[in-house]
């Protein structure tokens, strides 16, 4: 199977090879979240388990406040706006972007029963918008996003749910 065999999920050797390179963390938009979080003077950790009971990572983790942040990239979570239909194995894609929904659904409704809240944004958010509203959810005062030069009038969009 890791030789690109007859037996992966992978259509050819070079998709396989291209998705095995996709990074779980560290990745572009999770390094701007943080370095915005980081600037508005909140600390957090980074790729735990909320609760340590249940097999979910979340991607920022305040423990104080009980916060838990997901960044969802667009392919891999059915972004509405962004997510692109595969061409290729499309039906395993389809089955897997399902699977991935649900599972996001439930570990919101898991953490949410051991009293956490649950922040979901998006790759293609802004990353100073969404660190906006992670501060206010910390704070318990409303979010006012600072207007940014090369998105002043774009709508911001973060799910919480």
């Amino acid at each position: 199977m890791s030789n690109g065999s007859s037996s992966s999920w992978a259509s050819s050797p070079g998709n396989r090879a291209s998705m095995q390179a996709n990074k779980s963390r560290d990745t572009r938009p999770e390094l701007a979240l943080r370095s915005a979080v980081h600037a508005l003077g909140m600390r957090y950790r980074v790729g735990i388990r909320p609760v340590a009971s249940l097999r979910r990572t979340a991607d920022l983790v305040f423990t104080k406040a009980r916060v838990a942040v997901f960044l969802d990239g667009c392919f891999w979570h059915g972004c509405p706006q962004h997510h692109s239909v595969a061409k290729t194995n499309a039906t395993f894609w389809a089955d897997k972007v399902r699977r991935n929904r649900e599972r996001d659904a439930e570990t919101d409704r898991l953490l949410a029963e051991h009293g956490w809240t649950v922040v979901r944004i998006w790759e293609h958010d802004d990353s100073s918008a969404a660190a906006v509203k992670i501060q206010s959810l910390l704070t318990g005062r409303p979010a006012r996003p600072k207007r940014s030069r090369t998105h002043s009038d774009q709508p911001q969009t973060v799910k919480t749910e």
